[in-house]
């Protein structure tokens, strides 16, 4: 029997460049930490309601379940940030961090923060300490929040103090000179990992536009630390876009495709990349299957088809069951638009896969007569094939044979 060692993400960033919610990267949220088991259930984001609760402490696993359900029951009752991080002082240890674009953001429980405000019309930044009751951003604020402390065993112990001052200071810096929320959170979470150790994740979330890293950076297996954020993460073309990630792509210095330069992206980066709406880009997130390489290929092929005909679930089906029919994309079946979660608004299509069962890489054909009679014909033609081999290896031998008869 195996268990799985508590986790508590000491690292929770909360960021609000648009408070009215229209800026399709107007917020962002995310969590990591030097421990292992950083997975995504270290934050949970509501697509639909456009929130995110962040969740860490000294308290127990059940503890930190339990007051993250009850903020979610809260904020989905239109309950202010502050209230429902509020419930962690309800719970021993706990610490949660939760907001929205419109809802503000808030820090409470067991914390060590800065919250920051830009003003809109003077720009002046201001990065106020806090460390006990609740914290806020206010509705309808440009600002951010930040939390971070050293895990027991981190090399680079006793740097949270200030790595969490000089972030904040930075943070307040990039909101005030207009970069989008996407960007100041990976670049804040590139800084943390870097200066204070605290750098496995964990990931991200998009809040308004409802995008995840998902598990691009989360430990593969119990009892093991996430990717480092502040290491290499892939290698990718500067011309034809070509991209591979590592370990594989130290093997290039130069792209097989084109023979340009490639740019060496650090997991930070592809936090930022992986979050970030851009306008002429689909986000596309795939489900049902991990195959090595769908996913890529599916986000080629949606982005063409987009390019061609707009986010029409039909055609997009189209392209996709034409890639399996071609044999781009291998071991699921065949969508139906059903199976496509098409938001334009957002620039996202979420596709949901079955993948075929045993070994099978390719969908059955539709075909006029049975399967199984193809399969006993192929018997057939193998039998036939292996006597014709028998016939051409020992043809000598069995000509000698006849002449001596």
């Amino acid at each position: 029997m195996m268990t799985m060692s508590s986790v508590a993400a000491t690292c929770n960033i909360i960021v609000i460049t648009d408070p009215t919610g229209k800026d399709p990267n107007g917020a962002a949220a995310g969590s990591m930490s030097f421990a292992e088991n950083m997975f995504q259930s270290t934050f949970l984001m509501s697509k639909n309601n456009h929130f995110a609760v962040l969740s860490g402490g000294t308290g127990s696993s059940d503890t930190r379940l339990d007051s993250v359900i009850d903020a979610v029951a809260n904020l989905n009752n239109n309950a202010s940030a502050a209230s429902a991080a509020s419930i962690a002082s309800q719970y021993n240890g706990a610490r949660l961090v939760a907001g929205g674009p419109t809802i503000g953001a808030a820090v409470g429980g067991s914390f060590d923060a800065y919250v920051i405000t830009v003003d809109d019309a003077s720009n002046d930044i201001k990065v106020t300490p806090y460390s006990s009751g609740v914290a806020t951003l206010q509705p309808g604020q440009k600002g951010a929040i930040i939390h971070l402390r050293n895990t027991n065993g981190n090399p680079m112990y006793g740097t949270a103090d200030s790595v969490r001052k000089e972030t904040a200071m930075n943070i307040g810096k990039m909101i005030r000179d207009g970069y989008p929320a996407t960007t100041i959170l990976s670049e804040a979470m590139g800084e943390v990992a870097n200066d204070s150790g605290e750098k496995y994740g964990g990931g991200g979330v998009n809040l308004v536009s409802g995008i995840s890293t998902e598990d691009m950076f989360t430990p593969h297996e119990m009892n093991q630390t996430g990717y480092p954020m502040n290491e290499e993460y892939s290698k990718a073309c500067q011309d034809c876009e070509w991209a591979l990630g590592y370990p594989a792509a130290e093997a290039y210095s130069r792209c097989p495709v084109c023979g340009g330069q490639l740019k060496t992206i650090y997991a930070y980066q592809a936090l930022g990349d992986a979050l970030t709406v851009k306008s002429n880009a689909v986000s596309v997130s795939v489900y049902g299957s991990d195959r090595p390489g769908l996913a890529a290929t599916t986000a080629e092929i949606v982005e063409s088809s987009v390019a061609k005909n707009g986010y029409d679930a039909s055609a997009i089906a189209g392209s996709i069951n034409k890639a399996i029919n071609n044999g781009l994309l291998m071991g699921v079946d065949h969508v139906e638009p059903k199976d496509l979660n098409v938001k334009q608004g957002s620039k996202a299509v979420g596709v949901y896969y079955n993948a075929l069962p045993g070994d099978r890489s390719s969908p059955s054909w539709d075909l006029p007569i049975d399967g199984n009679i193809l399969n006993i014909l192929g018997s057939i033609q193998t039998v036939v094939g292996i006597i014709l081999i028998l016939l051409v290896v020992f043809r000598s031998r069995l000509l000698k044979s006849f002449q001596n008869r």
